[in-house]
């Protein structure tokens, strides 16, 4: 409903009927349904921390090749499903101020986490942080955008593309 209809569809009279369960079930569950809502961002909240978590976590001195694994599994992860949530709570966020504060700790979490990543490769601070941010700014805009008629080789472009965050993170770039 979320991805359908943003949090407005997220009603309890929809929901229970989309459901075949009464408004009452609900209510044995929520107290309202703002304890809905916020039960809907903490489910999102939480499956963004453990895949963030789980996509950065590296075996020491493997922390670039991790760097390439999570440029490549959220740059090639075309699920619109996750994309139409994540835009959806985002849309949520801008009108919401406990919406925005749980995104902004989830994106937190996600540039700390790659920048821990960049940081353990021996990049300064502040070259880390600048890293975390182009990565993620990549990963979401690629998420967004219909570029297949843009480039003959939209793999090689990718490859280049992840060759250009990762720079000088490491000794040397991984074989393409």
């Amino acid at each position: 409903m979320l991805a359908d209809e943003g949090v407005a569809g997220l009603r309890v009279e929809v929901l229970a009927k989309r459901l075949k369960v009464t408004k009452g079930s609900f209510y044995w569950h929520f107290q309202d349904r703002r304890d809905l809502l916020m039960a809907v961002l903490g489910e999102w909240k939480e499956g963004r921390i453990r895949d963030i978590l789980k996509q950065t976590r590296a075996q020491p001195g493997r922390e670039l090749e991790q760097i390439y694994h999570v440029i490549d599994v959220y740059s090639t992860s075309r699920n619109r499903r996750g994309v139409v949530i994540e835009l959806a709570v985002r849309d949520w966020a801008r009108r919401d101020p406990e919406a925005a504060a749980i995104v902004a700790e989830v994106d937190d979490v996600r540039l700390r986490s790659s920048r821990d990543l960049f940081l353990a490769c021996g990049l300064s601070a502040e070259e880390a942080s600048s890293r975390s941010m182009l990565l993620y700014a990549y990963v979401f805009g690629v998420s967004l955008m219909l570029y297949d008629r843009f480039h003959p080789d939209i793999p090689a472009l990718k490859r280049e593309i992840a060759h250009i965050i990762a720079r000088h993170a490491g000794e040397t770039a991984p074989a393409s």
